[in-house]
């Protein structure tokens, strides 16, 4: 069996305009992890929250925030957002936007918050894999970032399969880009535990349901690993 099955609600789906009532809402069907998407138009072809919102999201949910920074030099922004974050929260960084990951992992790490590192569809495994020891959770994109609602890319099974083979003891691997019902099991198979949801979720009449269903599914495939 694989680590714990986790799933993490990202609100780059979510009605802006209603995020409160949209984050309570996953909350209370059981979401293990708010995934927060920091974009800032230049690593990603998109803008979206800075601290300050995330300090916001921190007061009106006690789920753990899944901080996903895609943004270029991210260490020179690792105090701010873990000043907005608080205790169980993480802080993922990729691995493609800083020459200095060793210090960047050093950084979070001295906030107290845990630490992901994160990987884009294209790069290897290898890139990361010295790093393992040292981090709480990779992650791998399996769209490339920057939207939400894209088509998950299925070459990256293989590299999620890799990374468990090498992966430490317990520690989680995450996917994010275009999971649905119909490819979570795929994602499991190959030894992914923590599923980022986002259209999945928020663009469902029931996200209730839609998060309960991917559980479901999730976790019936993990106990048969």
């Amino acid at each position: 069996m694989q680590p714990k099955i986790k799933i993490a609600a990202s609100i780059l789906a979510a009605n802006p305009v209603r995020l409160e009532d949209e984050i309570k809402k996953v909350e209370m069907a059981g979401v293990d992890l708010i995934h927060i998407d920091v974009m800032d138009g230049h690593f990603v072809p998109n803008i979206t929250v800075g601290p300050f919102i995330v300090e916001g999201i921190k007061h009106i949910t006690k789920v753990p925030l899944d901080i996903h920074l895609m943004i270029e030099h991210p260490e020179r922004y690792v105090k701010t957002f873990a000043e907005a974050a608080g205790k169980g929260d993480l802080i993922t960084f990729h691995i493609e936007a800083t020459k200095k990951p060793e210090e960047v992992i050093s950084l979070i790490r001295g906030t107290g918050l845990k630490v992901g590192v994160s990987m884009n569809p294209d790069t290897s495994t290898e890139i990361v894999e010295n790093l393992l020891d040292m981090v709480d959770m990779v992650l791998v994109m399996s769209v490339n970032p920057g939207f939400a609602g894209q088509k998950f890319i299925s070459k990256v099974l293989p590299k999620i399969a890799k990374l468990r083979s090498v992966a430490p003891g317990k520690m989680d691997i995450e996917v994010d880009g275009g999971i649905t019902i119909e490819n979570i099991s795929q994602v499991v198979q190959q030894g992914a535990n923590v599923i980022v949801a986002a259209s999945a979720i928020f663009k469902t009449s029931d996200p209730f349901s839609a998060i309960k269903n991917l559980r479901q599914m999730a976790e019936e495939v993990n106990r048969k690993e």
